[in-house]
């Protein structure tokens, strides 16, 4: 069973600093999908005349999440903010849907020290979440994300993160299966995926612990992680969340030796 790869176009091809100049480059690098965070300062026809124009399918969509200047990296987890969540579920919404993409990561936020008023907020909104998307026929993911790349956000526990997903038990709600962030926050990657992958929407990759392509030095032996998905059976897109190295078309020489294609 072939893998597919989709280029995230907020970490890779930053020759370019624009996001929707990004597409094109994508393209041209052989990518049939993409994936990337929200298009900040981009308006709803900019980014979906850019991708039609590149001709990619956008498989996923981080949701809107604030200022990111102040910190700001979603509202679900943060009691008070409901008002500015269901806000930015719409607004995320109306750019997926321009972009015909199927699935929006929604981001959780950060708490310091989270209480049980952030389980409680972070449920309630979900489950809007979840029923908005649904009626676009967009599926929800949430991604633990580790305590040493965002400190503080509330959303950095695999296992809290899949027992909210079997909790709530709704087709449009999955977990977002970032091997970067589970091996930090776990190891144990080969049982974590064997568990995990019926919950799973949607998988990222990148080496421990730089963040860069999946053949560079580091603690993940990616031969091995993606011929585990082939076997596991994983039929969805593979997300390339990584920092390449140097540049992004020489960083993606690893596709090819490691006997895969774009």
């Amino acid at each position: 069973m072939a893998l597919k790869f989709a280029s995230n176009l907020s970490f890779m091809f930053t020759e370019v600093p624009s996001i929707i100049d990004r597409y094109q480059l994508a393209k041209q690098a052989g990518f049939k999908a993409v994936e990337s965070g929200f298009p900040f300062g981009f308006s709803v026809e900019q980014v979906a005349t850019a991708k039609q124009a590149a001709n990619v399918d956008q498989v996923l969509l981080n949701v809107f999440t604030g200022d990111v200047t102040k910190g700001e990296l979603g509202f679900a987890a943060i009691p008070g903010e409901e008002e500015n969540f269901k806000r930015s579920i719409e607004k995320t919404i109306e750019y997926a849907k321009a972009l015909d993409c199927k699935m929006i990561h929604v981001m959780s936020g950060k708490a310091e020290t989270p209480t049980a008023a952030n389980d409680l907020a972070y449920e309630q909104n979900l489950l809007y979440a979840i029923e908005q998307c649904r009626k676009e026929d967009i599926v929800v993911v949430i991604e633990p994300i580790n305590k040493y790349s965002v400190p503080n956000y509330y959303m950095n526990n695999f296992q809290k993160g899949l027992d909210l997903v079997k909790k709530v038990n709704n087709a449009h709600f999955k977990l977002l299966l970032d091997i970067f962030h589970l091996q930090h926050c776990c190891g144990n990657i080969t049982r974590c995926v064997q568990e995990f992958l019926p919950y799973v929407g949607h998988i990222q990759i990148a080496q421990v612990p730089d963040r860069h392509e999946p053949d560079t030095p580091g603690e993940i032996d990616y031969k091995y992680i993606l011929s585990l998905l082939e076997t596991t059976g994983y039929t969805g897109y593979i997300g390339l969340e990584y920092r390449p190295k140097s540049l992004t078309v020489e960083g993606l020489n690893w596709v090819k030796r490691y006997g895969y294609t774009l």
